[in-house]
């Protein structure tokens, strides 16, 4: 728990977990006031599930849901009633504690200083000078009930990156590489950082969790402002940023980079199942360790693994943990009596036919029943069982009931919330971006990188290490009133880690396209290899860390359009250019 004390009376914290209401009862709290609506994020214990904790504890508890960006008078007057009718101390909590300290803010407003609550709020890590106005507005209008609140000013920046995440920082630093004085904000609220690809290794027993996990302030760009918030709304028209709190970050231009969502409420049953009773998933941090637990304490019975319908980050990662399971249990003598299947809601086992034939000699090394059109819809941890909606004889959809005694889960994947709602997203939810700049469609002062686009490409920590110096050099353009020429190819890679020691190197970019990095001599990528997975398991890690996140384009290079994209009376030529 990290815990700011406001007042004797009050403090916030960012999000608790059910085991952290017993804690807060044993630092002397006695009531719990929940600020965060339910289903705001994959990782988010629910609200009932924290208030049977306090229940438990002897804790008082209420929940003001307050939707972050959107604070109104009317949450102001149901935390003021909430806070009334509690006996202190009270522990407040959101996502990060923003809205928590932001609503005791507006309600103190009435009778204090606003310098005083910016203080404050700094003391405590929290940063609301974006309601200043509104503050002054709420003490001189204590003689005036229903006075108008004032928009909150915005903080104004060049480039504001939206995510903190591999797309968000890697832009950054490839954009602060060219300019070192650009006036650069990147909003992100997490305090940790996480390298994605290698919780496949964590889930086959080769990498450590912890060391896929690195602190947020070792990794943002020294020039950087960060802006510790969550985005709340995206305001394109008035070229502005919505935070949590309310206030705004206006820019000259946005490169969103929010991530992607992982829906696991769309699979009924699979967040109280999670963790438990064979049910897993290395797409969560918490999670990887115990699909190796499950790995090697299973020896016998059924064996699951899913992916549910595209896009998903990483779509070899489901077969991935298929493969290095299997594996494990040959090396292991017990694979003969582990009946496997690999149940994907799609028709093919990998989107780029030319690696299928090496992937499907393993998929007979190993006995998987592969199950086609195939779709999560339901787990329970209880019973061991999952439900699956297939595709029926008669042109209808069946479904079909499996008992398991593990079962990886792949969960389904959209856009995060507040993108989907936005003047950004296209018709599916995605940020609409050209494919090849990367320039929002409507808003040619937005770019997008990484997983919450719309272009087609592989949604891969290497596809962002290809798109960020693009986005930075045409972010870099409209800054300087030219037309963005930079190109991406749509390249992406996916290290199919067919068993402990041998990966398929697949390199690919739009259309299917081959882009091999390496000549057929080093690393031939139709086939599994030693040295590829000397790159996965020694190599990459590193160029990820101390490179791609630092602004270093290691053997990355950008096409550009000879011509004037505006003008549609030629073709684009392409000339290749080294970065």
């Amino acid at each position: 728990m990290d815990v700011k004390r406001i007042s004797p009376f009050y403090s916030v914290s960012p999000q608790i977990s059910v085991a952290d209401v017993g804690v807060a009862a044993s630092l002397g709290f006695k009531a719990i006031i929940n600020n965060r609506p339910d289903g705001e994020s994959d990782d988010q214990p629910a609200g009932a599930d924290i208030e049977r904790a306090a229940a438990a504890q002897g804790l008082d508890y209420r929940h003001v849901p307050v939707r972050g960006g959107q604070i109104s008078d009317a949450d102001i007057e149901a935390f003021r009633a909430a806070m009334a009718d509690m006996t202190g101390p009270v522990l407040a909590f959101c996502r990060t504690g923003q809205r928590s300290i932001s609503l005791w803010s507006l309600l103190e407003a009435e009778h204090m200083v606003s310098p005083a609550l910016l203080e404050t709020a700094k003391a405590a890590g929290y940063d609301i000078t974006g309601l200043q106005d509104r503050l002054q507005a709420r003490l001189e209008a204590r003689a005036a009930p229903g006075a108008p609140t004032p928009e909150a000013a915005a903080r104004a920046f060049d480039v504001v990156v939206v995510g903190g995440g591999a797309g968000g920082i890697a832009t950054a630093a490839s954009l602060l590489k060219r300019r070192p004085d650009l006036n650069l904000a990147i909003v992100e609220p997490r305090d940790e950082h996480y390298y994605q690809p290698g919780w496949t290794l964590v889930g086959g027993g080769v990498f450590d969790r912890k060391d896929t996990r690195r602190s947020m302030a070792d990794l943002m760009p020294a020039k950087a402002h960060w802006i510790r918030a969550a985005v709340s709304s995206f305001e394109p028209d008035k070229r502005a940023v919505v935070l949590e709190d309310g206030s705004r970050l206006s820019y000259d231009v946005l490169v969103a980079a929010p991530g992607i969502k992982l829906d696991i409420d769309q699979v009924d049953g699979l967040r109280a199942s999670l963790g438990r009773n064979g049910v897993t998933s290395n797409y969560l941090f918490d999670l990887a360790p115990y699909t190796w637990d499950l790995v090697q304490a299973t020896k016998r019975g059924v064996a699951l693994f899913t992916q549910p319908p595209m896009p998903i980050k990483c779509a070899g990662a489901p077969q991935k943990a298929m493969y290095l399971s299997c594996d494990a249990w040959r090396r292991s003598g017990v694979l003969g009596d582990i009946d496997v299947a690999f149940h994907n809601a799609g028709p093919v086992l990998f989107g780029v036919a030319d690696y299928v034939p090496a992937l499907m000699e393993y998929v007979k090394r190993y006995g998987i029943d592969l199950q086609f059109g195939s779709r999560l819809v339901a787990v329970d941890a209880d019973s061991r069982t999952a439900v699956f909606e297939e595709a029926g004889e008669a042109g209808g959809a069946r479904q079909i009931e499996k008992r398991f005694d593990m079962i990886h889960v792949c969960p389904p994947q959209t856009a995060p919330d507040f993108v989907r709602s936005s003047p950004l997203a296209d018709e599916a939810g995605w940020i609409e971006v050209s494919p090849e700049t990367l320039q929002h469609v409507r808003y040619g002062n937005v770019f997008a990188v990484g997983d919450a686009s719309s272009a087609p490409n592989a949604k891969t920590a290497a596809a962002v290490r290809a798109q960020a110096p693009v986005a930075a050099e045409n972010a870099l353009s409209v800054l300087d009133g030219k037309t963005p020429r930079a190109i991406y190819n749509g390249y992406g890679s996916c290290p199919l880690t067919v068993e402990r020691g041998k990966i398929v190197l697949a390199e690919f970019g739009y259309g299917g396209k081959l882009l091999p990095t390496f000549p057929t001599w080093v690393v031939n990528g139709l086939k599994p290899t030693r040295l590829a997975w000397l790159l996965k398991e020694k190599m990459l890690p590193g160029i990820y860390f101390d490179a791609m996140l630092r602004g270093k384009e290691w053997m990355m290079k950008i096409e550009r359009l000879e011509h004037d994209p505006s003008r549609h009376d030629a073709p684009a030529a392409l000339a290749d250019k080294t970065a």
